[in-house]
């Protein structure tokens, strides 16, 4: 068990102290007392669990001196000694409770999230399977109590989709989806298939974090906004109104196209929440690459053109190559009840990487 900083412990109860101290004064003003709240909210739970493991090992420390104690009572140390493994067991949950806490947190974890599903290689086959992944997504969503709104989408011609864009909205959805980012493959035999050949294709997922205005700036300026009629079925709507925006971000050359609303104004609040997210999701990978220009690619890297997970019909099987995990759960899977234990898994090898990275594995 690898000792914890104790430096850093009693600089975060110091903060916590102080800023407690501050608001207990009742001398902030607005904007000190709510940044101050946040930083309390944040403070908190990692205080808590700080005072767990100290406590902890007070505690193992106790008993392992009772233990050693030779002018001790001898039933005494007897019931020290039974005691000791309950303490030990203490001491390194709540080690590895505010191990975790300590790790850098993501700033875009608790942001809702804009989901993007596309096909890729295989034609009609791979447009069904596109399907299957947003289906899968938004049940998953549900049974998360989170909403889903679809922004664009473009129908496959014999189901499905070629594109599906959507916002998924809830606390905590990126830090859950983030690590679905990626080339997705499946492996089974189309209907249309008449010799029972196993066909393969693809569907890439994007899961970008929702940006808020204070997250990213962008200038009316360096916009070229496009209206014009919506594509597709739709009838007297589609033919006689321009609702559909296109906007243009120069500067990256980032286009967005949304004609879902028949309001030309909410199509335009939806073009620049996507604009928004894709600007930000630039900027975090940027940064991400920058941090990682000498290290190798770890999960949740965001990187689409890598083949993250293989969903394998005749043998109802889903692979996630990153972590060499196989779960013979398929249809549980696609029908989002077994996700999280992929997520789960997921992000336990992320906390790994970050433990080893921190020197704290």
């Amino acid at each position: 068990m690898t000792p914890l900083p104790p430096d850093r412990l009693d600089a975060i109860l110091a903060r916590h102290d102080i800023a407690t101290a501050t608001l207990s004064a009742g001398s902030a003003d607005a904007e000190t007392f709510v940044q101050l709240s946040r930083e309390l909210a944040e403070l908190d739970p990692v205080v808590a669990a700080i005072r767990t493991y100290r406590a902890a090992d007070e505690n193992l420390r106790g008993v392992e001196a009772l233990i050693e104690e030779p002018g001790s009572d001898p039933e005494m140390r007897a019931l020290a000694a039974d005691e000791k493994p309950e303490a030990e067991a203490a001491l390194l949950a709540a080690h590895r409770a505010l191990q975790l806490m300590l790790l850098p947190k993501d700033a875009a974890d608790e942001k809702s999230a804009i989901l993007e599903v596309r096909a890729g290689t295989g034609g009609d086959e791979a447009a069904l399977f596109a399907g299957d992944l947003f289906r899968m997504y938004a049940k998953y969503a549900e049974a998360k109590g989170w909403k889903v709104e679809v922004i664009s989408e473009s129908e496959g011609t014999v189901g499905g989709y070629r594109e599906i864009v959507a916002e998924v909205k809830g606390r905590g959805v990126f830090a859950r989806l983030k690590f679905e980012s990626g080339a997705h493959r499946v492996q089974r035999v189309p209907e249309t298939e008449t010799q029972g050949r196993i066909h393969t294709s693809a569907a890439t997922v994007a899961v970008l974090p929702e940006a808020e205005d204070v997250d990213i700036v962008v200038n009316e300026s360096d916009l070229k906004i496009d209206t014009m009629r919506a594509q597709g079925a739709g009838g007297q709507h589609v033919n006689k109104t321009e609702s559909a925006i296109r906007i243009t971000h120069i500067p990256s050359g980032i286009v967005v196209f949304v004609q879902e609303e028949r309001s030309q104004h909410k199509n335009r609040a939806r073009a620049m929440a996507l604009l928004r997210a894709r600007l930000y999701d630039a900027e975090r990978t940027a940064k991400d690459a920058a941090r990682a220009a000498d290290r190798r690619a770890q999960v949740g890297s965001g990187d689409r053109s890598e083949r993250i997970r293989t969903y394998n019909f005749p043998q109802a099987r889903v692979t996630d190559h990153r972590i060499n995990l196989t779960l013979y759960k398929l249809a549980e899977i696609l029908d989002g009840a077994a996700l999280d234990e992929l997520v789960d898994a997921l992000v336990t090898e992320h906390q790994a990487e970050l433990l080893a990275a921190e020197g704290m594995a």
